[in-house]
């Protein structure tokens, strides 16, 4: 982290703050007691009051947040202030995370980069990514969540991006914000953040953000899902009237699109596109979006359980579908969240779909009987005994709901029981 002066901190006057002297200085910022050491700040968050006397035991200095989102805002607005890096705010309804991802991968190989681990994107979790700034970081990838408006705004004055990627405009969290177009409007906050100069990359097809996409002083770039292709397991790309080949770890379509819009912002960063197969190959996906497991028999599961919201859920079907071939299509869906009055639709059209693709549901949790599952189970542990039971040899299975349901551990539990299918 580049380094705060103890008198700086004290300055933000963000709670009780021991364990320094004048004169000394801060080169971490942590909120887990067991990484902290010589010149760490330990920043005790909800329970991590708990943690205080190990932190001070490692070597750490300790803070007490009066208000803990406050407190983290004001620190990485501090660090970011004395950052020249050029930052990239991704938002969107989906597909932020593996967008992130890519981009991060693709970036590192020729520029000093810093990108979150894992989903990193609310309050807590972006200012502790910003508070990893160093000297000499020339891209700072962030990664914004957004259940509200003004949530991306906020954040976006601490980030101060250069460069806005809308990944995705859909129905999610509607029981907040209220239709669609609020969520196009809530996201569009990283775009009236931009600078000057700056770049926002949207997809080429958003009706409910067009409205947001009129500001004359920054450029826009456009992705096109048609642009973006896998031909003999490679991934091929159209773009700036060129074709970019890679080779990635996936294969699914909303993936390819993340990468194409992955590979536009890191033509906008102005990295060569000549050399984006040097970090392509080193992309590495945050668990459970996609993640394929074999079965016995020539069957799989996919663990794609860390959020769903309808379009989300289409895509990760039509993927299935495609991904089955002959084999038998499984489901095993949970509650899509925060849909508010829409929410019974969506789930009844999404269970549609299932069943035009001729795939068999099991649903779990009470939300999930407006699929109209083959099998219906309470709870993930019951939905763990369904598949037992429903799920046969060469089976095509996925896995997918939204992050509360808490499905993520099925896959393996699937992987382990059907290891009793084949003799060892």
């Amino acid at each position: 982290m580049i380094p705060l002066a103890w008198e700086e901190i004290e300055a933000l006057e963000l709670g009780r703050l021991e364990g320094r002297e004048a004169g000394a200085t801060i080169a971490a910022v942590l909120a887990d007691s067991r990484e902290a050491g010589p010149g760490a700040l330990f920043v005790a968050l909800n329970t991590g009051v708990e943690h205080m006397d190990d932190a001070r035991a490692r070597g750490a200095a300790t803070l007490v947040p009066d208000d803990q989102e406050a407190a983290l805002a004001a620190l990485a607005t501090l660090v970011r202030s004395k950052s020249d890096a050029r930052a990239v705010a991704i938002v969107g309804s989906a597909g932020k995370t593996s967008t992130k991802d890519v981009l991060g991968a693709l970036c590192a190989p020729h520029a000093r980069t810093i990108w979150p681990e894992r989903s990193l994107n609310n309050e807590i979790g972006l200012p502790l990514t910003v508070c990893r700034l160093e000297p000499d970081t020339e891209i700072l990838i962030t990664e914004m969540g957004m259940r509200g408006l003004g949530q991306v705004a906020e954040l976006c004055a601490i980030v101060r991006p250069d460069l806005a990627v809308v990944t995705h405009i859909g129905p999610e969290h509607l029981e907040l914000v209220g239709s669609v177009e609020r969520v196009a409007e809530a996201n569009a906050e990283a775009i009236a953040a931009l600078p000057s100069g700056g770049v926002a990359v949207v997809p080429a097809e958003s009706p409910e953000l067009e409205h947001f996409l009129v500001r004359e002083d920054i450029a826009l770039r456009r992705f096109d899902p048609n642009d973006a292709e896998l031909v003999d397991g490679v991934a091929r790309f159209r773009i700036d009237g060129r074709t970019v080949d890679l080779e990635l770890p996936f294969t699914q379509r909303h993936n390819l699109t993340n990468a194409l819009a992955a590979l536009h912002a890191y033509a906008a960063l102005g990295l060569p596109l000549d050399r984006a197969a040097e970090g392509a190959k080193h992309v590495v996906l945050s668990p459970w979006r996609g993640q394929v497991q074999p079965l016995p028999d020539g069957g799989f599961v996919v663990n794609d359980a860390y959020n769903a919201n309808p379009d989300a859920m289409r895509a990760a079907l039509f993927d299935l579908s495609e991904r089955a071939g002959d084999r038998r299509r499984v489901a095993i869906l949970g509650e899509m969240a925060e849909l508010g009055a829409a929410s019974v639709g969506y789930h009844r059209q999404i269970g549609e779909l299932a069943a035009e693709l001729g795939v068999h549901v099991i649903g779990v949790g009470e939300p999930a009987r407006a699929y109209r599952p083959a099998v219906w189970a309470p709870t993930k542990e019951a939905a763990v005994e369904a598949a037992r039971g429903f799920l046969q040899p060469g089976d095509a299975v996925l896995v997918k709901a939204s992050r509360a349901v808490g499905l993520e551990g099925i896959a393996e539990e699937i992987t382990n029981f059907a290891r009793a299918w084949s003799p060892s």
